[in-house]
Parts: structure tokens; C-alpha cells; sequence
């Protein structure tokens, strides 16, 4: 009977490689609604505490204002809501100096779910929006880097 021969060591690093990425598990969600067995990691993302509710109604894994948009650009949005597309830029544009704490959130988003909460009374033009898409996309590069093919040596 014949023996089936092993991959030879640099195959093998090729098929870790090639694994395809586990999923992100990132949901968003308003800080007042009900906690669920669903959310797993509970973060809030706004910089200032949420008005009328308790550290026990919200449940939270953390509180991770340093990610939150700066005063100054969440009060420019205020004066206009008109200017949301240019808000979404500006905070990516902050959001680049807290890469750190993105790939954080990315490695609990690939282990369990992890729901961004916010206080905003949007649900669809809220930065926790925009957040949970900077860490799509840096899940999307992370990704793309492990499935580039390896250069040989030669």
C-alpha cells in the first residue's frame, strides 16, 4: 500500500496563508435598547456618558472614548447636519491615529461579536456607523495581506 507523501515545510506555509479570513462579527447599536446574550463584547464609543442611564442598564465590556470623534468635530457636525459625508471624512481621518485601538477591536470582533454602541438618535447617520466601517476595511487589508502569494527566494 502506498504512503501518501507529506507537503514539504514551505507548502505548508502556504496553505496558512491561503486559509481564508474568519469572519468579523461587528454589530452597532443604541446604548438605551435592552442588552442581548447576542451583542458578546459591548463597547460604547461616544466620548461623553449617555444621559440617563445607569452603568448597570449598560452593560458594558468597555468604554472606549478615546475612539470617539473629538469634541470639536462632533460639535462642527452639530451646527449642521447637512454636513455628514464631509463628518465621515474628517473622522477617518481621526480614526488614523487610533490604529492601535481598531486592530484591538478587530482581534475581539474575530473571536466573538462586539456591538459598538452609541447614544445618537440616528440610527443611520451616527459615527458608530463609520466606525464599524474603519474596521471592515482594516479586517479587508489584514485579510488581503495574508492571501498575497509569497515571493520565493530564489
Amino acid at each position: 500500500m502506498a504512503r501518501a507523501s507529506a507537503s514539504p515545510p514551505c507548502f505548508a506555509a502556504t496553505l496558512v496563508r491561503t486559509r481564508p479570513p474568519r469572519a468579523l462579527r461587528v454589530r452597532v447599536k443604541r446604548v438605551y435598547e435592552p442588552p442581548a446574550r447576542a451583542d458578546g463584547f459591548r463597547v460604547l464609543v461616544d466620548r461623553l456618558w449617555p444621559r440617563g442611564l445607569s452603568k448597570d442598564r449598560a452593560a458594558l465590556s468597555a468604554w472606549a472614548k478615546e475612539i470617539a470623534p473629538s469634541t470639536a468635530l462632533r460639535q462642527w457636525l452639530h451646527q449642521d447636519p447637512a454636513r455628514w459625508a464631509q463628518f465621515r471624512v474628517r473622522y477617518r481621518r481621526e480614526l488614523k491615529e487610533h490604529a492601535v485601538e481598531l486592530e484591538a477591536l478587530r482581534q475581539v470582533a474575530l473571536r466573538r461579536p462586539v456591538t459598538l454602541l452609541y447614544a445618537a438618535h440616528s440610527t443611520v447617520r451616527n459615527h458608530a456607523l463609520v466606525l464599524k466601517g474603519a474596521i471592515e476595511q482594516l479586517h479587508t487589508r489584514a485579510a488581503a495581506h495574508l492571501l498575497r502569494p509569497r515571493r520565493s527566494r530564489g
